[in-house]
C-alpha cells in the first residue's frame, strides 16, 4: 500500500501507559506526575526530536512538552493529572534538521585546524557553507515565530550569513543557547509523524487508590436485641467507627425486601413471620432499587446519615445489586426484562442443584435491552444526586460487559468523582475486564491466598504493569459470604494475620464487621464458607464492646496506615527472600518513608529465621548499621546490611510493622544504646 505521504521519515512505537492497544484508558489518581514513554527512531544519522500531546477531555487545545532521550531510541516525557476525569494525549516526532545541524557544527568546529596558516589540505568553504544553511534553518523558523522571538530569530540568521561572508580561518561556535532553545520551540512540522492513535488516560480522586473500608448490616445495629436497627442507630455509631481509622462505611443493599419465597435463617427455603429475608432479595410494594427499606428509616434520616458521615471525614458506599425479588415493581411493569420460562413463569436464580427462588435475575438480551439499561444507570443517579459517591456491585461479571462500558462512562461524564467496587469473585479475565470497563476497584483473590509463594506471585502481578495501570485491587480478609478456612481453624492469630496483610498488602482494603473484629469464625457446615447463623439471612446483635474484641488493634493498624504515606499505594511493594517459607516480607516506600513488613503465615506456631534484604530497593548501603522502630511495638531495633533476624510469635503478635530510620551516626548509637540492647536479636548460636 503506498503511503500518503512518504516523507514522513519517524516512527513512533511502544506508547506507554496504555492498555490494551490503547482499547481502554490507563489509570491514575490526581495529582499524579504520569510518566509517558515510546520509543521514538529515524533512518540515517539525522536528529529527531518528539513531544507530547495533551489535554483534558473538556479542553480544546493541545498542551505540549518535549520528550528527553533516554537509550536506544528510547524517550521519555512527564505530565500532571491536575483534573478528574478524562484525558488524551499522543506523541508527534519529526526529523529535527537544526538539531541535526547544530550537532554536525560542532564536529566541523572541532574537527579546524590547530596549525596557523591552515593546512592546504583543508576546504575553506566548508563551515562558511554550514553557516548559510544554518541561516536558512533560522530563517524558516523564525517565519513560524511571532512577535519578539521571530526578530530574535531573523536576526541569528542574518548573523549567521554575515559570519560566513567573513571567509575567517578558524570559527567560534556561532550560536548561543538561548538562540538554539528558542528556535527548537518553532519546530518544521510540515513532515512529522503523528502517533496511529489518541490514548486515553483516566483520573481518579485520591480515594480511588487509598481507602480503608467497613461493612456493616444497619439493620443489626440496634443496641436493643429486640428492635430492627436504623440509620438512626448507624448514625450512633459512626463516631467509634471513624476512630478506628475507617473513612468508607459499605451498607448493604438498604431496600425493601421481598416476600415471595423468602429465606429462613441459615439459608433455610422456609421462614417464619419474624424471618427479615436476605437484603439481596431486593423489591416488594414498597417499592425496589430507588426506594428506602422502611424499617431503616426514611428518605429523610438517609440524608442525615450520609451527611453524619462526611462530617467524619467518611462516605457511604452503597450497595447496587442488579437482581429483584418476586415482588419487585419492575417484575410487573417490564417482565420482559426477566427470562420467561417455556411454561410462562419467570426464571428465577439458581446454581444446579441449589436454587434461589427469591432472586430474579436480570434478562440482558431482552428485546428492551435499552430501556433495561438506562433504567439500572438511573438507580445510580438517584442515589448520586443523594449524595452517595461510592458504590459496591454485587457480582458485575453476572451482567453484560457491554452495559458496563457503557453505564460506568455516562455516569462519569457528569460526575467523574464517583467510584465503583466490583464485588468480582470470577475469573481472571473477566475480573480485568470490568477494571478496563470502568471499575474503579476490585476484589480480588486474596482471601484464598494463604501460603508465601501464593501471596508473592499474586501481589507481583497486581502491583506491576501491566495489571497496575488499570486495576485497583481491594483487598477483603473477610465478608458476609466468605468466612475462608484460615479464620475458621486459625482463631484469633489468624484474623491479626490477615487483616495486617490486607492493610499493607493493599492501600485499599476492608473488613465485614463486626464479625471481623470479634473473630466470628464457626462455619455453617464442615467445609463450607458460609458462616452459620449468617446476618444475611437474620438480625444479628453484636457485644462491640467484648474484651477479645481486635478494635484495638485495628485501630492501631489504621493509624499505621494513615500515617507511613508508603502504604497509600502498591506500586512500590518489594518483596524480600526469607529462609523459612512460613514468613513473608516486603515492603514500600515512598520517598523517605520506607515500610518493611515480616509476617508468619502460619497461625499456629512461632516460626523465626533471616531476611535478606534488598538493600537497593530499601535505599540503606552496603555493610551500614541501620535503625528500625515496629510501629506495632514501638521497640526500635539496630539491624545490619542484608541479612537479619526474626522470630513471630502469632499468639503474641504475627507481625512486624517496621519503619526504617536513617543510618545512626555515632552520637546516635550512644542515645539507643541502652533501648536496643534490651531489643536486639541475635543469631541462635551466638546466644549465650
Amino acid at each position: 500500500m503506498k503511503p500518503v505521504e512518504g516523507r514522513k521519515r519517524v516512527i513512533i512505537e511502544e506508547v506507554q501507559p496504555q492498555v490494551d492497544c490503547g482499547r481502554y484508558p490507563a489509570k491514575r489518581i490526581l495529582g499524579d506526575v504520569v510518566a509517558v514513554t515510546a520509543a521514538v527512531f529515524g533512518d540515517g544519522h539525522d536528529r529527531v526530536s518528539a513531544r507530547l500531546l495533551y489535554r483534558h477531555s473538556s479542553e480544546t487545545e493541545w498542551r505540549s512538552a518535549p520528550l528527553t532521550p533516554l537509550t536506544n531510541d528510547l524517550w521519555t516525557v512527564t505530565l500532571t493529572a491536575d483534573k478528574l476525569g478524562d484525558w488524551l494525549f499522543t506523541i508527534e516526532a519529526w526529523v529535527d534538521h537544526f538539531a541535526t545541524w547544530c550537532a554536525d557544527l560542532q564536529k566541523r568546529l572541532a574537527a579546524q585546524p590547530t596549525s596557523d596558516p591552515p593546512s592546504p589540505a583543508t576546504d575553506s568553504q566548508d563551515i562558511p557553507l554550514a553557516l548559510r544553511a544554518g541561516a536558512l534553518l533560522l530563517g524558516h523558523a523564525a517565519r513560524r515565530a511571532n512577535g519578539p522571538d521571530r526578530e530574535l530569530l531573523a536576526h541569528a540568521a542574518t548573523d549567521l550569513d554575515q559570519l560566513a561572508d567573513r571567509n575567517a580561518t578558524k570559527y567560534d561556535s556561532p550560536l548561543s543557547e538561548e538562540v538554539v532553545a528558542l528556535a527548537a520551540q518553532y519546530p518544521d512540522l510540515a513532515f512529522a509523524t503523528r502517533y496511529r492513535q489518541e490514548l486515553h488516560l483516566w483520573v481518579d480522586r485520591e480515594r480511588a487508590r487509598y481507602s480503608t473500608w467497613y461493612e456493616l448490616f444497619p439493620r443489626s445495629t440496634s443496641p436493643d436485641p429486640t428492635r430492627h436497627g436504623t440509620f438512626a442507630d448507624v448514625k450512633a455509631l459512626l463516631p467509634s467507627i471513624a476512630a478506628m481509622g475507617f473513612d468508607v462505611l459499605y451498607l448493604p443493599p438498604i431496600h425493601p425486601i421481598g416476600t415471595a419465597f423468602r429465606k429462613g435463617r441459615n439459608n433455610s427455603m422456609t421462614s417464619t413471620q419474624d424471618d427479615p429475608g436476605s437484603p439481596w432479595a431486593i423489591g416488594s410494594q414498597q417499592g425496589g432499587h430507588k426506594s428506602i427499606h422502611s424499617q431503616l428509616g426514611t428518605s429523610r434520616d438517609f440524608d442525615a446519615l450520609v451527611a453524619a458521615t462526611r462530617d467524619l471525614g467518611m462516605e457511604i458506599a452503597l450497595d447496587i445489586a442488579f437482581q429483584c425479588s418476586p415482588d419487585h415493581p419492575w417484575v410487573t411493569e417490564h417482565p420482559d426484562w426477566f427470562v420467561i420460562r417455556p411454561d410462562g413463569s419467570i426464571q428465577y436464580a439458581e446454581n444446579p442443584p441449589k436454587k434461589y427462588q427469591d432472586i430474579y435475575p436480570l434478562n440482558f438480551e431482552s428485546p428492551d435491552w435499552r430501556g433495561l439499561w438506562e433504567a439500572m444507570r438511573d438507580v445510580f443517579n438517584h442515589w448520586i444526586r443523594r449524595d452517595v459517591g461510592i458504590f459496591r456491585v454485587d457480582n458485575p461479571h453476572t451482567k453484560a460487559l457491554p452495559f458496563w462500558e457503557w453505564c460506568i462512562a455516562e455516569i462519569h461524564k457528569k460526575y467523574p468523582d464517583v467510584i465503583f467496587l466490583a464485588e468480582a469473585f470470577t475469573r481472571p479475565h473477566v475480573m480485568y475486564a470490568l477494571a478496563k470497563a470502568g471499575f474503579t476497584q476490585s476484589y480480588t483473590y486474596f482471601t484464598w491466598r494463604n501460603t508465601r509463594d501464593e501471596l508473592q506471585e499474586y501481589f507481583e502481578e497486581l502491583s506491576k504493569p501491566p495489571v497496575a495501570n488499570f486495576f485497583h485491587p481491594n483487598l477483603w480478609p473477610n465478608t458476609p459470604d466468605i468466612l475462608h478456612a484460615t479464620l475458621q481453624k486459625g482463631g484469633p492469630p489468624a484474623f491479626k494475620q490477615r487483616l495486617i496483610l490486607a492493610a499493607t498488602l493493599g492501600a485499599n482494603y476492608g473488613i465485614y464487621g463486626p464479625a471481623f473484629e470479634l473473630c466470628e469464625n464457626v462455619p455453617a457446615k464442615p467445609g463450607s464458607e458460609e458462616y452459620l447463623n449468617s446476618e444475611k439471612y437474620e438480625i444479628r446483635h453484636w457485644d462491640r464492646s467484648a474484651s477479645h474484641s481486635l478494635a484495638p488493634l485495628i485501630t492501631q493498624v489504621n493509624q499505621i496506615r494513615r500515617d507511613n504515606p508508603a502504604l497509600h499505594s502498591d506500586g512500590s511493594l518489594h518483596f524480600h527472600p526469607a529462609d523459612n517459607p512460613n514468613i513473608l516480607c516486603y515492603s514500600k516506600s515512598t520517598g523517605d518513608n520506607r515500610i518493611l513488613v515480616a509476617v508468619n503465615l502460619d497461625p499456629t506456631q512461632e516460626q523465626a529465621g533471616w531476611i535478606d534484604l534488598d538493600l537497593k530497593q530499601l535505599a540503606i548501603p552496603h555493610d551500614e548499621n541501620f535503625e528500625i522502630e515496629d510501629l506495632l511495638t514501638g521497640i526500635h531495633y539496630h539491624w545490619h546490611d542484608r541479612s537479619n533476624y526474626v522470630a513471630l510469635n502469632p499468639d503474641v503478635m504475627p507481625a512486624h510493622i517496621f519503619r526504617l530510620i536513617r543510618p545512626p551516626n555515632s552520637e546516635d548509637k550512644l542515645n539507643v544504646a541502652a533501648t536496643t540492647q534490651a531489643t536486639q536479636v541475635t543469631r541462635p548460636e551466638e546466644e549465650e
